[in-house]
């Protein structure tokens, strides 16, 4: 406490695989940790985001064993205790109870502001403005704060955020209360919800304290909210590091979503819902189709990154730092270039790639994994 008010902490979620970013998404490399959107590597760039509000010692991060020496090397000024390595890949639910018992045993209670590594914000100012009014109104109890994306297409991919009543003023922000959390619709429900003007993108970016949600997993997931207090007991002891182990693997492989926000959203049990609309430039960069949309100044612009020759060539993003590319007469292609593999796939089959990914596990290819 400082002032009345709690200390506030970022946890920043860095364990995804990123497999649609194959071949030079890997499992030890994956995308938050690559520069696929900028000079930067996305994880330093979401640190970098955050570092106006949050001192290094306010930073963690949630990875996973195979990743946590790099998460650890990249975010060389966030202590290193405070990058927590899952033993195995709960989903979203998991992770925040794993960080939030870690930040209640250094801090006994603190304000979250839960944030994906892997996505890109072009006006970041804008976005800590809204990050400073989300954690004011996560401070008080009950209370569970989303940032949501106004849509910009009738995206299938994403789920949707139901506004419900009229917006009030949070600071730089307008906050609406939550009627509803929705999961990917079909095409012609999602046009539907863009029409309507009702619905925002979930983002996966939220904000409240660790009692608020420690309370609202022992309300709603009584076994996981167990789970997590059984190994939060061991934290600083010499049994931590078998706990970990044997306990973690075991909770629900649930996301944040299903496991509480819609819960809280239909049940209430003394938790509200909001959500603030994020006007920020987002975009979660899901796709060498995304990052060609996000890097390309024109239509039919080539993007390309190495020595290269296009003749009558338009729409590509080429990706080959240490192989000469001579490209004559395509167009609308992906072709990324690493030691050992080579991707060719047209850009609107971009999201296609992790099954290249699914076809190498299912045949045992961990050299190319």
């Amino acid at each position: 406490m400082a002032g009345g008010k709690l200390r506030a902490f970022a946890v920043i979620l860095a364990g995804g695989r990123g497999t649609r970013f194959w071949p030079r998404s890997r499992m030890r490399t994956p995308k938050q940790l690559l520069d696929i959107a900028g000079n930067d590597t996305m994880l330093r760039q979401t640190a970098a985001r955050l570092a106006p509000l949050f001192r290094p010692t306010d930073i963690w991060a949630v990875t996973n064993i195979e990743q946590a020496p790099a998460v650890r090397r990249q975010l060389n000024q966030v202590p290193i205790w405070q990058v927590l390595a899952e033993p195995a890949g709960r989903n979203t639910a998991a992770a925040i109870g794993f960080a939030a018992i870690h930040i209640r045993y250094s801090a006994d209670d603190g304000i979250m502001a839960v944030l994906p590594a892997d996505h890109y914000i072009a006006d970041a100012a804008g976005f800590r403005a809204l990050v400073r009014a989300a954690l004011g109104i996560a401070e008080t109890p009950g209370k569970l704060v989303v940032l949501g994306i106004p849509p910009t297409r009738p995206e299938t991919g994403f789920g949707y955020i139901e506004l419900a009543g009229r917006p009030r003023s949070a600071g730089a922000a307008k906050v609406f209360a939550v009627r509803r959390f929705t999961e990917k619709p079909p095409l012609a429900t999602a046009r539907r919800y863009v029409a309507s003007g009702k619905y925002l993108w979930n983002a996966g970016m939220f904000f409240w304290s660790v009692s608020t949600y420690m309370d609202a997993l022992r309300i709603f997931q009584p076994k996981i909210h167990a789970q997590l207090e059984d190994l939060a007991a061991t934290i600083g002891t010499p049994r931590y590091e078998r706990a970990l182990e044997t306990i973690y693997p075991r909770i629900e492989n649930i996301s944040v979503d299903y496991a509480v926000l819609e819960r809280a959203t239909q049940q209430g049990k003394g938790f509200t819902v909001e959500v603030i609309p994020a006007r920020v430039g987002w975009s979660d960069i899901g796709s060498w189709e995304a990052v060609y949309e996000l890097l390309a100044k024109k239509k039919g612009e080539n993007v390309t990154d190495g020595t290269h020759f296009l003749l009558d060539a338009s729409g590509n993003l080429v990706w080959s730092p240490r192989k000469f590319v001579a490209a004559i007469g395509v167009h609308d292609l992906v072709i990324v270039e690493t030691s050992d593999a080579l991707l060719i796939c047209s850009r609107d089959r971009a999201q296609d790639v992790g099954k290249v990914v699914k076809w190498l596990e299912e045949n045992k290819r961990e050299e190319l994994l």
